[in-house]
């Protein structure tokens, strides 16, 4: 207990002035995490945000639901998992966004429960390619295998489910995507729970096997993608 008690004492002083960028950033933060439930991707204070600032990781608080937080409930911690902003709990699921910032140039990170995608979960190892936009996703959807939610093995498991690519599936879970922007990871996101819903609709018609795209065509749509849309 006296050593929990210095450990909070010393993440106090460790705790910093929120930087307006910063603040910008949780305002963006804290719609995307409100958009998750009104969208239906998450229930309650399921699934999880975040976003790189720098060296900071802004996200969502463990167990609060989204329309509570405010401004003053800015949450943040270093790539190294410190808290350095606020005093709420950062989510459970903080090995896996650190894991994630660590191995690749992400920007933001979403993961949801979201319906669909969840039940592809627990029927295959891989989203089958359904459609085009598995290219947007570098590849076909893998599943990581199960482990129990805010564990370091969740996120190993994650991590190597994700190699190449810009999202996976957690087997019995849900979802994570990322992006450079919150918008880009957020839109992956959609775009996944949308592909599995085709893929479920589509396999589940009696006496009748949805057509596939080969590895050729999916690579094929990825490399049309990155051209694809406005230029800065």
């Amino acid at each position: 207990m006296a050593e929990q008690r210095r450990e909070q004492a010393e993440q106090r002083r460790e705790q910093r002035d929120v930087s307006g960028e910063e603040a910008r950033a949780w305002e963006d933060l804290v719609v995307a995490a409100r958009r998750t439930v009104s969208d239906g991707l998450v229930v309650g204070a399921s699934g999880n945000v975040s976003v790189r600032v720098g060296d900071t990781v802004l996200v969502t608080p463990s167990g609060v639901h989204y329309d509570r937080l405010t401004p003053d409930d800015v949450t943040g911690v270093d790539l190294d998992g410190r808290q350095v902003l606020g005093r709420l709990v950062p989510t459970s699921e903080l090995p896996m966004h650190l894991a994630v910032y660590r191995a690749t140039d992400a920007g933001a990170i979403v993961h949801t429960h979201a319906v669909h995608a969840t039940a592809v979960s627990t029927l295959v190892p891989e989203l089958p390619s359904i459609h085009y936009m598995t290219g947007a996703l570098g590849g076909p959807v893998r599943v990581a295998p199960y482990a129990t939610y805010g564990t370091e093995e969740l996120a190993e498991n994650m991590l190597r489910a994700l190699d190449d690519r810009y999202g996976c599936l957690l087997e019995n879970h849900g979802t994570l995507t990322y992006g450079a922007t919150l918008d880009q990871a957020y839109d992956r996101t959609a775009q996944l729970e949308w592909m599995c819903r085709v893929w479920l609709k589509a396999s589940s018609l009696p006496g009748r096997t949805p057509h596939l795209l080969s590895p050729a065509q999916v690579a094929e749509a990825g490399e049309r993608l990155r051209a694809y849309g406005q230029k800065p």
